[in-house]
């Protein structure tokens, strides 16, 4: 299945929020939705998930207009929405249910979402007895329990402890594996490189820059080098290199050219125990920064 957003328009009053956007992703891939508060990015979701239509623009599924009683959607909001003084059982049956699945199917893969989050226990007690990252597991389930289509996660990992960090990264890999499409929104650029193949910055309601992460980042000229050996004193004395300390191991060498890597590269091996030498690549925070930054 091809999810495309297909030169979306939309104003509220004399605010033009989205200029012309257009991206798609495939089942079975995730891709990260970028940009700053304002963006356009909360904009875009809502028009993808039919809170609201665009003014001009299309969602299209396999070369079609998208059909909302077809495609489920699922999702985790950055805010979250539950009932603290509710069941938690109850809660997740309500908006199961609510999402056209019968109290059967809905009970199954409510237990199973319970159990694969570690959550059994709390299947009867109220939302406001968890702790934060616990409701946030809640939350959750609430997206993935009538196995939607489209998952999409804005600021999934928000406040959680690496332990439950680590869990939800399991259970995004498994719904990507289960061939979903899995659409990220967050600042945390860590978490987007590690799921996501590609991605879109916005900036003033633009995509400033899309594609696969990987080419995005080959595309930088490959003129740096980083080097992390046992000697970063010796290599920030040598006269010959335009060289910065990154860490205690590490050191930083700026080339006249990409056509200088490999004499360099030569000329290290040669004169310092190495234990590792590799082309510099931005990473997806600095690209972020570069191109969400003000434009004026």
């Amino acid at each position: 299945m091809k999810l495309e957003i297909k030169n979306v328009n939309k104003s509220f009053s004399s605010k033009h929020v989205l200029k012309g956007i257009s991206c798609s992703v495939e089942s079975g891939h995730a891709f990260g939705l970028l940009g700053r508060n304002g963006a356009g990015k909360t904009t875009t979701i809502r028009i993808l998930m039919n809170v609201f239509p665009s003014d001009e623009g299309t969602i299209l599924i396999d070369g079609k207009a998208i059909d909302y009683n077809q495609i489920k959607i699922g999702y985790l909001p950055e805010e979250r929405g539950l009932y603290p003084k509710k069941k938690i059982f109850d809660q997740l049956l309500y908006f199961a249910q609510l999402k056209g699945m019968n109290r059967a199917d809905a009970t199954k893969s409510i237990d199973y979402w319970l159990k694969r989050l570690g959550m059994m226990e709390y299947r009867n007690k109220r939302l406001d007895t968890l702790s934060k990252g616990n409701q946030q597991k809640i939350q959750l389930i609430t997206a993935l329990a009538h196995d939607p289509d489209i998952v999409i996660l804005d600021e999934p990992f928000s406040g959680l402890d690496p332990v439950n960090a680590q869990l939800l990264k399991d259970v995004v890999k498994e719904v990507i594996e289960k061939n979903k499409i899995v659409l990220f929104s967050s600042h945390q650029m860590n978490y987007i490189e590690e799921f996501c193949d590609s991605i879109a910055i916005l900036n003033d309601g633009k995509i400033v820059l899309q594609g696969n992460i990987h080419e995005i980042k080959r595309n930088y000229t490959r003129d740096k080098l980083v080097i992390r050996c046992k000697e970063v004193g010796k290599v920030l004395m040598d006269p010959s290199l335009n060289s910065q300390k990154i860490n205690e191991e590490e050191v930083l060498i700026q080339l006249d050219s990409p056509n200088q890597k490999q004499e360099v590269m030569k000329k290290f091996v040669e004169e310092f125990d190495i234990d590792e030498i590799r082309v510099f690549e931005p990473s997806l925070n600095d690209i972020f920064v570069e191109y969400a930054k003000e434009q004026y």
